[in-house]
């Protein structure tokens, strides 16, 4: 089942953090109790810490012989991670594709079945893999016409025992994620064709996800692994950027700590319980050149490096991610130490590989021990037999769906934007959601660039012909799944919207339907860009109210868009992408529009 399922996404926090009883492991604990607020209602539940480490082996058939050095005895132990898989089983195509390798050359890279190969290579018996957040969310059609329950499932059967949680982990909403975490099937949708969803068998990790009502963690904050007879922690952060970014109702009542802080919080615990042996899984990084090799430490510092600099100097290694990036760092902790900061790409296209021993007595990361290296993840290897076939199983399952026709259009609708910032396929998706909610009384409406994923091209991407629209090509333009609404907004308030699209995070313009036009003049100061805004062919009243259509993303304040929250109550209608495939089975084919709703440069 596709349809309905992203309005679960809208639901308020209310069922207990992630606490469901994992296999041989050992979680933070939430406080002694958990309390979330469903209502006037307050669930408790007490979570009994089992601090009996015999039986949180992972994967270690016997304990390879000590090394000694100035510090004693010491273990060895390596990490494996991902970052920003988001469903890619398949291997992505175009740029999404390929990874500048070790050579500098660009390869092709990434999809499931070759990640699994690379990860059996790698791994050794004192391995433990991980991620980094962001591994579901903005997936392909393979994966997010389950809910991503393939692409979990997968990140389970190639070992993946700890992540952080990314921002769009919650697309889909808080609740979602539980039942993710959890198991059972999907409220709206039931289960899928492989039955009963029995839960993600690697533990989410968010300790700065708080409770708005208790002011504790939602997300269990930091798990611990024994490798070799030495005990490792790993905490999880995700971007305090998060509210921003996601829908506000799938987030209600969750509060996004400041990642430094909520880490530091973690550590202390760890060290409370004997652990001194510390990863930071980080959903969160820096920006890198073009081309940058895998290995390289060319970054540009930003919010990730700040996390790696100040957070505890008990944490030993920062594997990071959101960014999209490689890169492998040293970077001095808040004593002046040497500690690992890293992150591996996304799309399944790159493993972080770091090694270092753990002095047996002290439990500590010998921290000269440290070593990182990204591994591009080629094709030029045979793909794993069994993920292979599972890859196979789901795209058979969601085919029917995925190949049926729904529209047409005469040419490519592309991204590419003109000098002012406007594009074809953003000016076609916006006059979907104005048609979605003219009964609504919408007079104008506006998309984000942003949640505009992939273009549609005129060429026949399978056997369905040339200028054909697939239900498939359609979900990879808009693939979030948000629902259409209309807010009410007063001219001046429409005039500071459209002053939003420059803040200090970058310039994002938004797509225009055919009503509304602007020009815009980026020598002025920010605040003071756009002006000749026209609605249906007349000057904007600054007095006047006005019916504005957009996704529940930017009604929530994403993307830095505030205004939108000034009406409290929109009016809500159907999901984004339904609204997409309704205008095109209407009005096909469609056309490229000219570029001219937006003026100036």
């Amino acid at each position: 089942m596709i349809t309905g399922y992203a309005a679960y996404g809208m639901v308020r926090p209310g069922t207990p953090a992630l606490t469901k009883p994992s296999r041989k492991r050992h979680w933070g604990c939430l406080c002694p109790f958990v309390r979330l607020a469903y209502g006037a209602r307050m669930i408790r539940r007490r979570i009994t810490l089992a601090c009996a480490l015999a039986g949180l082996a992972v994967g270690v058939a016997a304990q390879p012989a000590a090394a000694t050095g100035p510090h004693g005895p010491t273990a060895p132990v390596r990490l494996l991670a991902l970052n920003d898989f988001h469903g890619n089983l398949e291997p992505p195509s175009g740029s999404s594709g390929t990874a500048v390798d070790e050579h500098g050359a660009s390869v092709p890279a990434g999809g499931a079945a070759y990640v699994a190969t690379h990860l059996k290579r790698l791994a050794d018996r004192n391995t433990v893999t991980v991620a980094q957040g962001d591994l579901i969310g903005a997936s392909p059609l393979l994966s997010a016409a389950y809910h991503d329950e393939p692409s979990v499932e997968f990140l389970g059967k190639v070992g993946v025992t700890a992540s952080a949680v990314g921002n769009h982990e919650f697309d889909e909403g808080y609740q979602e994620l539980l039942r993710i975490q959890n198991g059972g099937c999907h409220p709206v949708d039931g289960c899928s064709p492989a039955g009963r969803w029995k839960g993600a068998k690697y533990d989410y990790l968010g300790a700065n996800v708080l409770s708005e009502k208790t002011n504790k963690p939602a997300i269990r904050p930091w798990t611990i692994r024994k490798i070799n007879g030495v005990k490792v922690g790993f905490i999880g952060v995700v971007t305090k950027t998060t509210p921003t970014i996601v829908t506000s109702s799938g987030i209600q009542g969750l509060r996004f700590d400041d990642e430094v802080a909520a880490a530091n919080r973690a550590a202390a615990e760890l060290k409370r319980r004997g652990v001194r042996a510390m990863a930071l899984l980080v959903h969160e990084g820096d920006q890198v050149p073009s081309g940058q090799r895998p290995d390289s430490c060319d970054v540009v510092a930003g919010a990730g490096t700040r996390i790696a600099r100040d957070a505890d100097p008990e944490i030993d290694v920062v594997l990071a991610g959101h960014t999209h990036q490689q890169y492998v760092c040293k970077i001095a902790d808040p004593k002046g130490r040497p500690r690992l900061y890293s992150s591996g790409s996304s799309f399944g296209r790159v493993i972080t590989q770091v090694d270092f021993r753990v002095d047996r007595r002290t439990g500590d990361v010998v921290r000269s021990t440290l070593k990182g290296d990204n591994h591009v993840v080629t094709r030029d290897v045979p793909p794993d037999p069994g993920i292979n076939r599972f890859v196979e199983t789901w795209k058979e399952r969601v085919a029917e769906v995925a190949d049926k026709p729904i529209g047409r259009i005469t040419a490519d609708l592309t991204r590419t934007p003109s000098p002012a910032g406007e594009t074809a396929l953003g000016d076609v998706i916006a006059d979907a959601q104005l048609a979605a909610m003219r009964d609504q009384g919408a007079q104008i409406a506006v998309m984000n660039p942003g949640g505009v994923r992939a273009d549609l091209t005129y060429a026949a991407s399978g056997s369905e012909g040339d200028g054909v629209v697939t239900y498939g090509e359609a979900f990879a333009v808009q693939p979030f799944n948000n629902v259409v609404g209309v807010a009410s907004l007063t001219g001046a308030q429409l005039d500071a919207l459209l002053e939003q699209q420059w803040t200090s995070a970058g310039e994002k313009i938004l797509q225009p339907s055919s009503t509304l036009h602007f020009t815009i003049d980026r020598s002025k100061p920010v605040g003071d860009r756009v002006s000749d805004i026209t609605v249906d062919g007349q000057p904007v009243d600054p007095a006047a109210t006005y019916k504005v259509a957009a996704n529940n993303f930017l009604l929530g304040g994403g993307d830095g868009f505030t205004v939108f929250t000034e009406d409290s109550s929109p009016v809500l209608g159907p999901i984004d992408l339904d609204a997409f495939q309704k205008y095109l089975e209407n009005n096909s084919p469609i056309s490229p529009p000219a570029l001219d709703r937006i003026s100036g440069q």
